[in-house]
């Protein structure tokens, strides 16, 4: 079973990366569309990087979902899931803003997008801390 919290664990990772990153990565590619007023390297580097962690997000949760069954699912499991999914809600409205962005619409300001990015360091924190220490 090892291998399966290894494999879980980098791929948790993986999608981190993207929900850290990507939506610092709007700001700038709000900038660079403001500047150069078209799709640049940046906006191409953002989608990339979402759509590849979306992979990565879905390896993450089965392999969750497995470890999850493995355990019998206790309680401190439950809510972690629960995080979880208010994270891929969050990852999935960052993919809405990505996709927006694609046809050149950024609605939201620097502000929203920092504190958007900041959220979703709570909700990590949040998790690892069920996780570590099973208060459940």
């Amino acid at each position: 079973m090892d291998w399966l919290k290894i494999i879980h664990i980098l791929t948790v990772m993986g999608w981190m990366t993207s929900i850290f990153a990507v939506p610092r990565a709007l700001i700038y590619w709000k900038r660079e569309f403001a500047r150069l007023g078209e799709f640049g390297p940046t906006g191409d580097l953002t989608v990339r990087l979402y759509r590849f962690s979306a992979g990565l997000g879905v390896i993450a949760l089965i392999t969750g979902l497995w470890l999850g069954w493995t355990w019998d699912y206790p309680t401190w499991v439950w809510v972690k899931l629960a995080l979880v999914t208010l994270l891929a809600l969050h990852y999935a409205y960052t993919g809405v803003m990505v996709v927006r962005a694609r046809g050149g619409t950024f609605r939201e300001s620097d502000m929203f997008l920092r504190i958007f990015n900041e959220i979703s360091v709570l909700g990590v924190i949040a998790i690892l801390w069920v996780v570590v220490v099973k208060p459940f």
